[in-house]
């Protein structure tokens, strides 16, 4: 095994012992609206979600 292929398999081996996976369907198209909305926010879809729903969950707690 090569260091790429090692170091790809180590980081596999992280990623599943400290997240959780989401599967979120989306209607075709907005995928990329949402990835373009986040880029423009300096912010990688998966960062932009994740603060979307942190958001909305402090709005609710404080409710």
């Amino acid at each position: 095994m090569g260091y790429i292929e090692a170091q790809r398999a180590a980081t596999a081996r992280y990623n599943k012992k400290t997240y959780d996976r989401i599967e979120i369907f989306v209607h075709k198209g907005k995928k990329q609206a949402i990835k373009d909305f986040a880029q423009k926010q300096g912010k990688s879809t998966n960062k932009f979600i994740t603060e979307a729903i942190d958001k909305a969950m402090a709005e609710k707690e404080d409710a």
